[in-house]
């Protein structure tokens, strides 16, 4: 095995222990935290090699300076098209190595404290969340066919996904098991593992029991509740699929109800739940748990939603009254920078 050469100030070093030890282990960071680090550490080690004209491997904490950080932000803004979201969340990735880093060995505290100079930008007001109106979704929901084996599947999967107002990688991640019909729950398995049951209606239990009748005749507990069937065996149903049927159903749905929006995606069937919850006196807080948030603050995009259509109803009414990019560089998203210098195997 070669045996790769370190930087002098052990900047590689920490690197590695930074995503082989603190962030799955100490942090408990979700698989796809973890990748999305490994993208901004893979684009701003290319970029500082390539700023200071040296080897990716002889990258040092002093090369990693707050101009360069800054000029490596303003860069990927500017070519990537970067929103102030994604901007800060690089930041937030970056120092959060530099916090681990000064922990760790507390000489090197001088270099967080030099990016910590390093200002957020401001995120834009939030745009009103997307959602459907009570008939909209009655609509939607009566468009399949269960008389059909896959209208049957689709509509469902439609009920299942507005009653627990649940991600599309948490219902596609359903087992049999997950549904307990007797006590009316449900257990989804939310983003970074995270667990919640939530209730569903006895209506939604029936749903289910017709729907288990026919693609779970010998039901086995570890089973995908929703699959397809490819070369003749059973495999989870991918989310292509699910954006797929929806489209479909919203298409004939429309022609019923005007109020069907013209573009409708899976998402879209949790916030209308969500909405309606919040409009029917759901506080927040339990919204927030029922939705499986964990930053309390973005569940306020429903209150701050309600209160726009509050607002425009009365703009409404009112006047009723009163009338008379640039090619991506070479070493973006490649995962071979990290994997290379600090030895992590996929």
């Amino acid at each position: 095995m070669t045996t790769r050469r370190q930087a002098p100030d052990g900047f590689y070093r920490h690197l590695r222990d930074w995503f082989t030890a603190f962030l799955p282990r100490q942090r408990g960071a979700a698989a796809n935290t973890i990748t999305s680090c490994r993208h901004t550490w893979n684009m701003l080690l290319g970029y500082v090699a390539d700023h200071h004209h040296v080897g990716v491997e002889k990258v040092t904490f002093t090369l990693l300076d707050r101009a360069t950080v800054t000029g490596f932000l303003e860069h990927m803004r500017v070519t990537r098209s970067w929103t102030a979201s994604t901007y800060n969340q690089r930041l937030a990735c970056i120092r959060s190595f530099f916090a681990y880093a000064a922990a760790a060995e507390p000489t090197l505290a001088i270099y967080l404290a030099d990016l910590a100079a390093i200002p957020a930008l401001k995120t834009p007001a939030t745009a009103p969340v997307k959602h459907m109106s009570t008939a909209a979704v009655t609509a939607l929901l009566a468009a399949p066919d269960p008389s059909t084996r896959t209208g049957l599947r689709d509509q469902f999967f439609m009920i299942l996904m507005y009653d627990l107002a649940a991600r599309d990688a948490e219902m596609l991640a359903l087992t049999v098991a997950d549904i307990d019909t007797r006590r009316l729950t449900t257990d989804l398995l939310g983003k970074g593992a995270k667990p919640r049951r939530l209730p569903i209606t006895r209506e939604t239990a029936g749903h289910f029991a017709r729907y288990a009748a026919v693609f779970h005749p010998t039901p086995q507990p570890a089973d995908p509740i929703f699959y397809t069937v490819r070369n003749h065996r059973p495999t989870r149903m991918s989310d292509d699929n699910v954006a797929r049927f929806i489209r479909q159903h919203a298409a004939t749905a429309t022609a019923r109800c005007p109020e069907v929006p013209a573009r409708v995606h899976p998402h879209m069937l949790r916030h209308s739940r969500a909405m309606h919850l919040y409009q029917a006196g759901m506080p927040l807080a339990l919204l927030t748990e029922w939705l499986g948030h964990a930053d309390p603050e973005t569940t306020l995009i429903y209150a701050h939603a309600d209160t726009e259509m509050k607002r425009h109803a009365l703009e409404r009414a009112t006047s009723a009254t009163t009338r008379s990019p640039l090619p991506a560089p070479l070493w973006h998203d490649h995962e071979d920078i990290i994997q290379r210098l600090c030895g992590l195997k996929e």
